[in-house]
């Protein structure tokens, strides 16, 4: 039986992304995000227009897209309801929004330099890209508050347990445990629970089938 519903969000569930940018005086902005898709070597983000990570984003033209894995959600809450914008926008302070000009500081994370942008690369996030802006949509037409920025992705940190052993390339799945935002609640991945044909077509690397599971699909 299904219902018919009006939720007040459609949010079903993405992974969490740090996105680290250079603020006019040199100091630095981070905020958490959790509406972003992939494609190829390029990361679409969902934001508000209002934001200071977007106004930083069209100002630079460059930032770092940061993963958190599930160990950091301490860290990753603690930036909530904070904002770089003073004043804070009206439409955030009514929800509970203040003003940070240390979210490095209040978030306990650290910031390292990268090797081509402008913005730091968080040091306890085992995913770290470095990124620079490629076009800027405006997604909510009504009244412009969401943009959508493409990012190409440059290059690539990677935390070197995640990666598959005798390789240089390839992340393991099992290994990468990402935060994922899901209604505004915080998640992390229950493991794998059946081998894709997808894996070796697109990802070009063979892995060993479990076979209990292969028997299953061969029933």
């Amino acid at each position: 039986m299904h219902r018919v519903i009006e939720p007040k969000i459609l949010y079903f569930g993405t992974p969490v992304v740090l996105i680290s940018t250079r603020n006019p005086d040199g100091s630095f902005n981070l905020a958490p995000m959790s509406s972003a898709w992939w494609l190829n070597q390029s990361c679409m983000l969902g934001m508000s227009g209002r934001s200071k990570t977007v106004e930083n984003l069209l100002r630079e033209g460059q930032g770092v897209l940061n993963l958190p894995s599930t160990e950091l959600v301490g860290a990753v809450d603690r930036l909530a309801l904070t904002t770089g914008r003073n004043p804070v926008p009206e439409s955030k302070a009514e929800i509970g929004y203040r003003y940070e000009p240390d979210k490095f500081g209040i978030s306990g994370l650290t910031p390292i330099p990268a090797d081509l942008v402008n913005a730091p690369l968080v040091a306890e996030c085992p995913v770290q890209l470095e990124a620079q802006v490629e076009q800027v949509h405006a997604f909510d037409e009504q009244n412009g508050s969401i943009k959508a920025i493409e990012m190409r992705i440059l290059r690539v940190h990677i935390a070197e347990d995640l990666l598959v052993p005798g390789t240089d390339n390839y992340i393991d799945p099992e290994k990468w445990s990402p935060l994922i935002m899901n209604f505004c609640e915080f998640f992390g991945l229950s493991g794998k629970i059946h081998p894709s044909r997808l894996e070796p077509a697109f990802y070009g690397l063979p892995r060993k089938t479990e076979p209990a599971l292969h028997n299953s699909m061969q029933a």
